[in-house]
């Protein structure tokens, strides 16, 4: 994205959205995609902190992630189960060891990084991809913390030097912003289809994983209109939120049963 002078404001939205004013918007931006202004003003200077600050209350992400969760369960949920008897499919998560961590905090801030980060800086996305398909290759441990140290110094010092961009540069941008759209759905595809190896597989047909991963779609198409609108910090909190959900449930679900005898 074209970067404004030094120290003058991006466009923003004039006034405090409400909630109904976002819920019009995100179906706004997935019928066409594009970089829209900010929820707030940021300059060059600021917009490196205030990218990583979500810059949005708890409740209004409590209430996203009551979105999606509701959606997912009675929406998409029976879509799945069903699809799932057909194929064959079992998730791979054990309910007995339940991934805390792994849900978390390796998944949001890998998957964020990956697939979402660089939609708003898509210079930095040429380098930071590929770094972040390594720390999604390894497991959570030390050579991930490495990476995300490394990745995360390297944005600081990228964004903090804030270089005006060449003619050349502000070609390329003005075509990527171009095919945004484009981008955006193929990220969110690409996004939703990793989660395929959540699952094992006896008898599937090529026609039902689609199914199998619809919860992960609208979820990112959530995820990547807010990290344009609030920033990348807003969707990594939301990403860790949303994954609670289903953990919780799983886990309370299995304290029942134990009390029950049943497990």
């Amino acid at each position: 994205m074209m970067n404004p002078p030094p120290n003058q404001p991006e466009p923003s939205y004039p006034r405090r959205m409400t909630w109904l004013d976002e819920w019009h918007d995100f179906w706004a931006f997935v019928r066409r995609p594009r970089l829209s202004r900010r929820c707030r003003q940021v300059t060059p200077r600021t917009a490196w902190v205030l990218d990583w600050m979500p810059g949005i209350s708890f409740l209004r992400l409590l209430g996203w992630a009551a979105i999606l969760w509701g959606i997912n369960i009675f929406l998409f949920g029976p879509i799945v189960i069903g699809i799932s008897k057909q194929a064959g499919a079992t998730h791979a998560v054990d309910p007995a060891n339940l991934p805390w961590l792994l849900a978390l905090v390796w998944a949001p801030l890998v998957e964020e990084m990956l697939f979402r980060y660089g939609l708003r800086r898509p210079g930095i996305a040429l380098w930071l991809v590929p770094l972040m398909v390594l720390a999604l290759w390894l497991k959570p441990g030390v050579g991930q913390s490495l990476i995300f140290a490394l990745v995360i110094l390297a944005i600081y010092r990228v964004t903090s030097a804030n270089p005006m961009p060449g003619v050349r540069a502000r070609q390329w941008l003005r075509l990527y912003r171009r095919w945004f759209w484009l981008i955006f759905h193929v990220s969110v595809l690409t996004f939703a289809s990793l989660h395929l190896f959540n699952f094992t597989f006896t008898s599937a047909q090529w026609w039902m994983l689609p199914a199998l991963v619809l919860p992960q779609w609208f979820t990112g198409l959530v995820l990547g209109w807010m990290r344009v609108m609030r920033g990348i910090g807003a969707a990594i909190l939301l990403h860790a939120l949303f994954n609670f959900g289903p953990l919780m449930a799983a886990w309370l679900a299995m304290r029942w049963l134990q009390s029950a005898g049943l497990a």
